[in-house]
């Protein structure tokens, strides 16, 4: 448990600081370049993230098999070969993912984007070099999901915390002292993605156990997994569909200007993966090390205390942004258009997001025992209804609409998932997972965050409003994690610890 949690607290500090660099830097970016600039640099994230398709499922899966060897020194040329084999073909894909982007440049800047403040070459030139910088940055997902599974998460967030601090400290640098525009924005993150990938793929590779001969291609390794990668990227697949059409429809249904402030919301709405991906990413290579040597006691208990910690950390944190996300909007941006417009849709996000959050431990549980058919025809059936859904949505009710539909998704997803989860997996605990490890935390901060939004109902000057929506949030938080007997039990036994020693 102690090592679990400095991999969780690694995690939170690399996802804060994260959060903490885009809540400085994107009000300069927005400023320095407009927003329609801005625009496309969601337009990049958004193709980043689509780009994800083609992962084959080697990202989780390497994560797996990586907490399966650990520990087993004897298998120290068989991991290495395992990496070796899916790291060529991972690297193979994404340089063919960048050529295809620069290729297809031509046609995406005269055809699919609506600019009117940036002339069509300066797009077709960013669009070219967001070509190059998927290159360089798909492969990361590989390599993270290595070091995750071998619970190097402390080192990981180091170099995750350094990068983004000079990556986006130099782009504000470049965009005021030399260039205010969007080509040179993506130049300079393409030098700083080159250096990044070379500093993780040697982490990596050190990380490994040792091995007296060189790693080289084994495709029988590859046999091994592939039927979990198939589930993965299958997976993978659905879920980049599901996350991401929305931004594709937009995009296109859109001006570049709306789109801009439905990626500024977008932005707001993904801050809860702060909380959500340490959590996930601390609990799943555990869970999979349990399933493999059956401990399915040891999983339960490990299962419900996490599950308590997510709803503890996402549910409050939900709360707040969502009912102040006008006034957190306002502070961040300082712009009151854009906190007028993008409030509404970041309110449905956050909550769509919260729901989603909730079910990354059940989630984590299915992979753990390499269970991916039930993720799979839940996506399935999901995408089917989906796009006409958000086209409809979008047509009549513009992106709010489409914002909406995130939520519906999510809540479906939570009441079906979880039951039929635990009519395989850890059977008899889906209504100890709703009573006691979500609604406890629930019910516990409802009360102080309703107080909180009346009590705050007035215009404020930043400063009072920020020191206000600060003492909300921890005070929602301390109730909601006093409510799971988990993390209380927990908080007690490292009080008493803690006590005799100052005694």
């Amino acid at each position: 448990m102690n090592r679990l949690a400095v991999n969780i607290l690694a995690n939170l500090a690399g996802q804060g600081w994260s959060i903490i660099i885009s809540l400085f830097v994107i009000p300069l970016y927005i400023k320095l370049l407009g927003i329609e600039a801005y625009g496309l640099i969601g337009f990049y994230v958004m193709l980043q993230a689509l780009s994800q398709a083609l992962d084959l499922g080697l990202s989780p899966t390497i994560n797996r098999e990586m907490a399966r060897y650990s520990g087993r020194t004897e298998k120290a040329g068989e991991v290495r070969d395992l990496v070796r084999t899916l790291e060529v073909g991972y690297w193979a894909i994404g340089i063919g993912l960048g050529v295809g982007l620069i290729m297809t440049a031509p046609l995406i800047a005269h055809h699919w984007l609506k600019a009117s403040a940036i002339p069509v070459g300066d797009v077709q030139r960013a669009l070219m070099l967001m070509g190059i910088l998927v290159a360089l940055q798909w492969p990361m997902s590989f390599y993270i999901g290595g070091l995750l599974g071998l619970q190097k998460q402390l080192a990981l967030n180091l170099v995750a915390i350094s990068v983004s601090a000079v990556g986006s400290g130099g782009a504000v640098l470049i965009l005021w002292r030399v260039s205010p525009t969007i080509t040179a924005f993506f130049t300079w993150q393409i030098f700083i993605g080159a250096v990044h990938i070379m500093i993780i793929t040697l982490l990596m590779w050190r990380s490994l156990p040792p091995c007296h001969r060189a790693p080289h291609l084994n495709l029988g390794l590859v046999r091994n997994v592939w039927r979990f990668a198939a589930g993965m990227e299958g997976l993978g697949l659905s879920a980049i569909v599901l996350t991401q059409v929305d931004k594709v429809i937009l995009s296109k249904l859109l001006s570049l200007e709306m789109f801009g402030y439905y990626t500024v919301a977008g932005v707001l709405g993904r801050g809860l993966y702060v909380l959500i991906t340490p959590v996930f990413n601390a609990f799943f290579p555990r869970f999979s090390a349990l399933a493999a040597v059956d401990d399915e006691g040891a999983l339960k208990r490990l299962y419900h205390r996490g599950s308590q910690l997510m709803a503890a950390l996402v549910i409050p944190a939900g709360a707040v942004v969502s009912l102040f996300s006008y006034d957190i909007l306002l502070l961040w941006t300082g712009s009151a258009d854009t906190a007028r417009n993008a409030a509404p849709i970041a309110t449905l996000l956050v909550i769509g997001t919260a729901l989603n959050g909730l079910m990354n431990l059940p989630y984590a549980l299915q992979l753990a025992y390499g269970w991916t058919g039930l993720g799979l025809s839940i996506n399935s059936f999901f995408i089917v209804v989906l796009v006409p859904a958000l086209v409809y949505a979008t047509l009549h009710y513009g992106p709010v609409g489409a914002a909406a539909v995130w939520v519906a998704l999510n809540t479906i997803y939570l009441l079906v998932g979880l039951p039929l989860t635990h009519q395989r997996l850890l059977k008899g605990e889906a209504g100890p997972w709703f009573r006691t490890d979500v609604c406890l935390p629930f019910l516990a901060m409802l009360p102080v965050v309703g107080l909180g939004r009346w009590m705050l109902a007035g215009p404020t000057s930043p400063p009072p409003s920020l020191g206000s929506l600060s003492l909300v949030l921890v005070c929602s938080l301390l109730a909601a994690a006093a409510a799971a007997p988990g993390i209380r039990d927990w908080m007690f036994v490292q009080l008493a610890r803690v006590a005799p020693s100052r005694t």
